[in-house]
């Protein structure tokens, strides 16, 4: 059995949770997903303060992981190649800072490996345009709602999370077959 203290944390902002969390849920070695709120200056911020746009936070995933199973740098692969890191606080029809494509480092480095895997795709040209996604320093989570938590399992007949999210997710499930 793994010990507690393989576990590390690693915190995502790319776009709305709902359609990101069922990705990181799959992923062989990820312990825990919690869709939160982090980045912002509001202090307990819902999710109508965060939609809002004026709280400074980012919707986000709070992952744990398991590092002797998933490396942070396979999560790193996964957040980048599963939502659009070209695209300056929008991702779909979600509009907003809120919606912005952010890495929450929790140490230097995670820093280091979310810098050194951007410059490799910037100079290997993956994406078209420029990586736009930023590098904060994590400071608070704080987990959403939770009619927020485990969105798709129990919400799959939403025509949001039939038409939105379940694509994407099969989508991920094809290219990362590996990791699941």
């Amino acid at each position: 059995m793994n010990s507690a203290n393989q576990y590390e944390t690693a915190t995502f902002g790319n776009g709305c949770f709902w359609c990101t969390e069922a990705i990181f849920m799959q992923l062989k070695g990820v312990i825990k997903v919690q869709s939160g709120y982090s980045g912002g200056t509001t202090i307990n911020p819902d999710y109508k303060s965060v939609c809002s746009g004026t709280t400074g936070h980012a919707e986000c995933l709070n992952i744990t992981f398991d590092s002797s199973i998933i490396r942070f740098d396979e999560l790193l692969t996964v957040f980048l190649k599963t939502h659009d890191p070209t695209s300056l606080n929008k991702q779909g029809g979600d509009i907003g800072t809120q919606y912005r494509s952010v890495i929450f480092y929790h140490n230097d480095t995670q820093l280091q490996l979310a810098k050194d895997y951007i410059k490799q795709l910037t100079e290997n040209k993956i994406f078209n345009n420029d990586i736009v996604t930023t590098l904060e320093p994590m400071t608070t989570f704080y987990p959403a709602e939770d009619y927020h938590q485990n969105y798709l399992a129990l919400n799959g007949q939403n025509p949001y999370c039939q038409v939105v999210v379940r694509p994407k997710v099969e989508k991920f499930k094809k290219e990362f077959t590996h990791l699941l």
